[in-house]
């Protein structure tokens, strides 16, 4: 459908605070749009979002070398930009397969040589031993570093960009009000003209940007077939003094064969994160008030935090554990301070979506993070915002178009040889009830 260039001073509504929303935010002031107001049911960071918490892997490691230049590019800024780089840590990225020569690595490496970007490879053991201080790591035996990675603080991030929004004349709306409830879409025309809101008047606006993360198929249950919600398991330990002190030069460490990764403590506080880069967890989501679609689906709820709960499956327990007692085998029986389920929005091959829906007129769907979009933070923007003004270049236009609901079926994660563990399955309903999902 044909949508019109955006005028600078056209009211422009972006819902959702995460990675999406609040960089597409940050590009389009900068162009010069006057008009921008942000919706989500929190201030940023949003609680139960998958841009929060305290650490999120930056790093250029990818076998496709689109997503590795638009990473190198994101770690410079992170490098040099005021507001991104107070919040990142330069600790390098160790990647340790137990098997001699994993596709996934190899193809990384080749992207990597491609690129001319350095990385330190380990043949045996003990070299890769030598990078987390006092562990004796089991089953791995080779990899590689890169040097030109690490972590960020996802939340402290997320909320220092909103911060700058609200200082360079973004709006903010919160709480009820700014809680999606439905779109407004002309019945002839399939024209927006704005959204309705679970508490007071409809605010309108002739652009709609859907930054809506896995909440997405909420609200267009017409996306079902190129968007998925999954829950990805994370697991907390509180070191320490001592332990933190031990590790805190480690780099952030993953067993490509497993997908456990394990992240440097923070600073200050010396709490270890601990996940998995798998297919998660779908969900029987349940209807909420307002919402009227028809088919089942997988996502997380609308009207309360998805993240209050410390619940992990059972199965997630274990696997995180045996990944543990690989990388750091002295910390592999301590307790969680607590757990999350953390919402991924997954496409069929791991892109992003930056394009207009394909029929409403103004509607722009701006999504699509499959568990790896943290890390563009500072520069993601400036290219949904090419695609929303209709000049990307062709690439990313090609990347990021959303599909013809033409293709059929359901978005099924196929990806580029990082995902591992244990295949996606749906969670039972005692499990989803201690969940609270």
């Amino acid at each position: 459908m044909a949508n019109a260039t955006p005028s600078l001073d056209e009211a422009i509504i972006i819902v959702g605070a995460g990675v999406f929303g609040l960089s597409t935010a940050f590009a389009l002031q900068q162009r010069g749009y006057t008009n921008i107001t942000v919706l989500d049911r929190d201030l940023p960071p949003v609680r139960d979002g998958s841009s929060t918490d305290i650490s999120r892997i930056v790093r250029s490691d990818y076998v496709d070398p689109f997503y590795s230049r638009l990473a190198t590019e994101a770690i410079e800024t992170w490098k040099s930009s005021s507001v991104f780089k107070p919040h990142y840590y330069p600790s390098g990225f160790m990647l340790a397969s137990e098997a001699v020569a994993d596709p996934y690595l190899e193809k990384n490496k080749e992207t990597l040589r491609g690129q001319n970007q350095k990385y330190r490879e380990f043949n045996d053991l003990a070299a890769l031993k030598a990078n987390i201080p006092g562990e004796s790591l089991r089953d791995v035996k080779y990899g590689y570093m890169n040097l030109n990675a690490g972590w960020a603080d996802a939340a402290g991030a997320t909320r220092a960009l909103a911060i700058r929004l609200s200082e360079l004349g973004v709006s903010f709306i919160t709480g009820p009000r700014g809680t999606l409830r439905s779109l407004i879409v002309d019945g002839k025309t399939k024209k927006i003209s704005g959204v309705n809101v679970v508490q007071g008047p409809p605010i309108h606006a002739s652009k709609v940007i859907m930054a809506t993360g896995a909440w997405t198929t909420r609200y267009l249950d017409d996306l079902d077939y190129h968007i998925i919600g999954s829950a990805q398991p994370v697991g907390f330990i509180q070191l320490t003094a001592e332990e933190g002190k031990r590790l805190a030069n480690m780099p952030v460490a993953i067993n490509v064969t497993s997908g456990v990764f394990v992240f440097p403590p923070y600073p200050g506080n010396n709490m270890l994160k601990v996940a998995y880069h798998g297919h998660g967890f779908e969900v029987k989501a349940s209807l909420e008030s307002g919402e009227s679609r028809q088919s089942p689906f997988s996502a997380p709820k609308r009207d309360s935090n998805n993240a209050a709960s410390t619940f992990l499956p059972e199965d997630a327990d274990q696997y995180l554990r045996s990944g543990l007692r690989q990388l750091i085998p002295s910390l592999a029986d301590r307790p969680w301070v607590k757990g999350r389920l953390c919402w991924y929005t997954e496409t069929p091959t791991g892109d992003f979506i930056a394009d207009y829906h394909h029929s409403v007129n103004g509607l722009f769907i701006a999504t699509g993070g499959s568990g790896h979009g943290f890390k563009f933070l500072p520069v993601l923007g400036k290219y949904i915002a090419d695609c929303f003004e209709g000049k990307a270049d062709p690439e990313v236009k090609k990347k990021w178009k959303l599909p013809s609901p033409s293709i059929g079926g359901k978005a099924i994660m196929v990806n580029d040889g990082s995902r591992r563990g244990p295949p996606r399955r749906t969670l039972g309903e005692e499990e989803q009830l201690k969940a609270r999902l």
